[in-house]
């Protein structure tokens, strides 16, 4: 991946083609050429029939539909796929229905939230990919919108002029770059999810259980455990992660809500690149020239265009990293009350999960491409230590109710010391008793209450 946001930046062009006979100065790509113009050879049309690479680039560069071409993600992310490609079975997807049906058997006994799955289905990575991409569209095109924003409007007018045709394609040419790094994450991703919620967001239609058979078979290659029993266990993890997502109303709308948060502050420091500007210019070998296309390359490649990270930012990643976190350590605390007795080899799969979550899982891969979070391991232990202390001290009925609403939480400062936490809910249970009973009884009349007369008193203001 680039380190330049969505690998935004100029392809390498040949500076001996520049100042042809017949070249056109004021587009010295010969993007109107390719485009729609006419030159040397005959019309667009004729060498669009003659040259069928010119008119895939034509259809790239058309894309109307947004910042990402979602086209060419698609078609990048599945030709990626192609020779591990497997399609699914009758077989496999009747054992994912029945591991599904199971697994939401045994967590009835292991909290308070009913079932959020009314059907189970087995996608391939192809049907990963093509199942997904609305809702990678609802969360990446913000983000994607706002860098072309920020380094578009950030750039001077003077250099925006001196960059003449380039600064009207500055949006296809992003369209066409995200579009290409979007495909290649995601075909990276379905090669390894295991489940519809594996990056920690639900992905999948409402209302399904979704696995992938390839990847949990590959999961499981190397533990010497029956492959039903691994099923079993991957089914109890996504039965679990759609509890939350079908019966906290609030809790997809908060994750994405935070990476649009995010995005949101993307900018660019405008006096930083008129500053770097002058330098580039006086620095560079001679200089930025409008029809040079490497120079203007140098220029993007320079990092004066890059977003800087604003403590908005900041605050919004705090809230997605510790939203996950809780989501994923609330699983781990249900799937192993459910399957600690059931499932034999429970621990071992329990471990390969978390091991595979600390060298960087399709969460962290996610997030860390997208918008430059990188989940850390120690926050999802300390979310699994408060889950399992609320419900050992607490029960689960109060333990599932700090879902309730987003303010009853633990924060990021409450997972830096979370039993902490688990014991101050102790204090606000019993508060709330006592006060429910004062409400429910009435306060207590005392003998020596001089408006105690054993009258009935003033009749009290309606």
């Amino acid at each position: 991946m680039s380190d330049v946001p969505f690998g935004f930046g100029l392809p390498d062009r040949d500076p001996e083609r520049r100042g042809e006979p017949g070249g056109n100065p004021a587009d010295p790509f010969g993007l109107g050429a390719l485009f729609g113009g006419t030159g040397a050879g005959g019309s667009s049309p004729e060498l669009f029939a003659k040259m069928p690479l010119f008119a895939e680039l034509q259809k790239l560069m058309n894309w109307s539909g947004g910042p990402v071409n979602w086209d060419l993600a698609r078609q990048g992310a599945i030709s990626q796929l192609a020779a591990g490609h497997q399609p699914t079975s009758e077989a496999e997807r009747t054992a994912v229905a029945e591991a599904l049906r199971l697994a939401d058997l045994w967590l009835d006994e292991a909290t308070e939230l009913p079932s959020g799955i009314d059907h189970g289905l087995a996608w391939s990575r192809v049907e990963w990919v093509e199942k997904t991409l609305p809702e990678w569209a609802k969360l990446i095109d913000p983000l994607a919108e706002r860098v072309v924003a920020a380094m578009t409007g950030a750039l001077p007018a003077e250099a925006t002029a001196m960059m003449g045709p380039m600064a009207g394609i500055m949006g296809q040419m992003g369209g066409v770059m995200f579009g290409a790094q979007v495909g290649q994450a995601l075909g990276k991703l379905a090669d390894e999810v295991l489940t519809s919620t594996d990056v920690g967001l639900p992905l999948g239609p409402r209302g399904a259980g979704v696995l992938v058979p390839q990847n949990v078979a590959a999961f499981g290659a190397g533990l010497d455990r029956p492959e039903d029993e691994v099923r079993l266990f991957l089914a109890l993890r996504e039965a679990a992660h759609q509890r939350l997502f079908a019966h906290v109303p609030w809790l997809r709308q908060q994750l994405t809500d935070a990476v649009h948060a995010y995005a949101r502050g993307i900018h660019v420091d405008r006096e930083a690149i008129e500053r770097g500007l002058t330098e580039a210019m006086g620095s560079m070998e001679g200089g930025i020239d409008p029809s040079d296309p490497e120079s203007i390359q140098r220029l993007l490649g320079s990092g004066l265009l890059e977003p800087e990270e604003t403590p908005e930012q900041q605050m919004a990643l705090r809230r997605l990293e510790t939203l996950l976190a809780l989501v994923e350590g609330w699983v781990d605390v249900v799937v192993g009350a459910a399957a600690a007795n059931r499932l034999p080899g429970h621990s071992a799969l329990a471990e390969t999960m978390r091991r595979r979550r600390a060298s960087g899982g399709p969460a962290e891969q996610t997030f860390a491409t997208l918008v430059g979070l990188e989940l850390r391991p120690r926050r999802l232990r300390d979310a699994s230590t408060v889950w399992g202390a609320m419900g050992q001290q607490h029960g689960t009925a109060t333990r599932d109710r700090l879902w309730s609403h987003p303010d009853l939480l633990p924060t990021s400062d409450d997972l830096d010391e979370p039993l902490d936490f688990v014991a101050r809910q102790g204090v606000r249970d019993a508060f709330t008793d006592l006060t429910g009973d004062l409400t429910e009884e009435g306060p207590a009349s005392s003998p020596e209450d001089p408006d105690d007369t054993g009258g009935e008193g003033p009749t009290p203001p309606r």
